[in-house]
């Protein structure tokens, strides 16, 4: 069993980036961080790899939307989804060895149907990808977990009609949120989890797509059960820390995070 490596999805920064993309990949570096999760990176490659480079930093994984055409925002808005090909283009430019779709809408759990449609699109992609020598993965959050096929979780069924190439990266935080028991979950998952999403903070009522998230805490400080879970995590080559929002300084929590983490022998 090898060691995941510890990484932070970019979101968790996403205003600092917008704000100084370099002095926000500076301050990750400090804490002592050697590899990020890029985020919104078909915007922007060349800058973003120009400043990874610049303070010794690797993007493995990436977020990129592949399987939907547009995304309905819980505000309202709608973001156009950039062509698959220029999304694999930008993943090149920027060093990302697998492109991960971080969301299906939850509409697109509730029926076989549409989990097999979803399974398809994945399968293409994950195809498309092969030829650029990328891989393709799907990430969480708890609305594919809530739902129950023949008394299994969307997500589970998912597996069931993915090719082998295609990974999963477990956010622990959702999953522990939609109610499913951790261990369980990442023993069914087997082989197929590259990468899981270290959060943490209270479960309750309060978390669910489409609301705002709040509770958020650093790695060990909440109530999900980080400890077994990444005991459980045999096959994840990446522990990703992610905060989706952090009220306090959010540089000082990944530090914490990272320190949880390293304490658990990662590096």
């Amino acid at each position: 069993m090898a060691t995941p490596s510890i990484s932070v999805q970019l979101y968790s920064v996403k205003d600092a980036l917008n704000a100084d993309l370099d002095d926000t990949m500076s301050k990750l570096a400090s804490i002592g961080l050697r590899y990020v999760e890029a985020f919104d990176f078909v915007r922007r490659p060349a800058e973003l790899r120009a400043s990874l480079d610049r303070h010794g930093l690797a993007a493995p994984t990436g977020h990129a939307y592949l399987v939907s055409e547009e995304i309905s925002r819980p505000d309202g808005s709608v973001t156009r989804v950039p062509s698959i090909e220029e999304t694999f283009a930008a993943a090149k430019h920027v060093g990302v060895d697998m492109v991960i779709d971080p969301f299906v809408a939850p509409e697109r759990w509730t029926s076989l149907e549409e989990v097999k449609e979803t399974a398809k699109k994945l399968n293409t992609a994950a195809a498309v990808g092969a030829e650029h020598g990328l891989t393709v993965g799907y990430h969480n959050h708890d609305h594919e977990l809530r739902p129950r096929i023949d008394g299994r979780p969307s997500l589970e069924v998912l597996t069931d009609y993915l090719d082998e190439a295609v990974q999963l990266e477990v956010d622990l935080y959702w999953a522990a949120a939609a109610g499913v028991e951790l261990v369980s979950l990442l023993d069914r998952l087997g082989d197929r989890v590259a990468a899981v999403h270290v959060k943490d903070g209270t479960m309750g009522d309060h978390v669910g797509w489409g609301k705002i998230p709040t509770g958020q805490l650093p790695a060990g400080d909440g109530e999900v059960p980080l400890d077994s879970a990444l005991a459980a995590a045999n096959s994840a080559r990446y522990a990703v820390i992610e905060f989706d929002a952090y009220d306090g300084d959010v540089f000082e929590a990944i530090a914490s995070s990272y320190r949880y983490l390293e304490q658990k022998g990662l590096q």
